[in-house]
């Protein structure tokens, strides 16, 4: 069966699932449309106090589903996909419930970058955390790297970026990308406690408390994601990119020209 993300709302608490779990819940582009929808959903929930997005399986979510690259059934060009997913994920910023996303296993490239873009991030001991794309050819899209060089500055990311390499749950924890860490039998139970303990606060305090630390974040995001948008269509149609995959379909040394 094809991946699936859920939605389940227990009266002030919405619990969305990434359920792909034979791909360790990499997203496809149906997927996004799933999620996207939902985060409309939930936009027009007041009801709806904490919202809990978690994985179920192995990992939280293994990023894009590379299985599902080169059948897209949406009739959109790259730029429109592109533009369709960050006006998606930015939905995030208009609810009035924060999001809690409890992690285990891998959270890798777009999915890494959406967590990031929540309100909390806690991780079991297993949690990996990786931004893999310039090993591919292309530059984090999502918005993430934004969020990420706010939390831990320009060496980690630049660190994380340019060499893809993995972070796991202590060192997240020490850079404060996540929270807390606690065992994986734990995560669901701690992601629902703390949930519990939002929704039980006056819904307009934490609505306004929630604002004031989205405004002290979210204008440098919106304008890394339009950056992003910008360079990552240049680099689609860019020669090094078409050497990028000539080199590696054909298994020889690419010549690069810096364009």
């Amino acid at each position: 069966m094809a991946g699936q993300v859920l939605l389940e709302i227990n009266g002030p608490i919405a619990i969305i699932t990434n359920d792909n779990q034979e791909k360790r819940n990499a997203f496809s582009d149906d997927m996004d449309k799933q999620l996207f929808d939902i985060l409309g959903e939930l936009r027009a929930t007041p009801s709806v106090r904490a919202v809990i997005w978690r994985g179920e399986g192995h990992s939280w979510s293994s990023g894009r589903d590379v299985g599902s690259i080169g059948n897209d059934t949406t009739g959109l060009s790259h730029h429109e996909l592109m533009t369709r997913g960050h006006k998606g994920i930015q939905q995030l910023f208009d609810l009035d419930a924060p999001v809690i996303v409890p992690i285990q296993g891998w959270a890798i490239g777009g999915s890494f970058q959406r967590a990031l873009l929540c309100d909390i991030r806690i991780a079991a001991e297993d949690a990996k955390f990786m931004l893999p794309e310039a090993g591919h050819g292309v530059i984090p899209d999502t918005g993430g790297v934004g969020r990420l060089f706010q939390m831990c500055g320009h060496g980690v990311v630049s660190d994380m970026v340019l060499t893809g390499r993995s972070l796991n749950a202590q060192e997240a924890l020490s850079l404060g990308i996540v929270s807390r860490v606690v065992t994986r039998e734990e995560l669901d139970d701690t992601a629902m406690e703390m949930a519990l303990k939002i929704a039980a606060a006056p819904a307009v305090t934490i609505k306004l408390a929630r604002r004031v630390i989205s405004h002290l974040a979210q204008p440098e995001i919106t304008t890394s994601m339009a950056d992003e948008l910008i360079y990552q269509t240049f680099l689609n149609k860019s020669e090094d990119y078409a050497e990028f995959r000539a080199a590696r379909a054909e298994d020889r040394t690419p010549n690069y020209r810096g364009s």
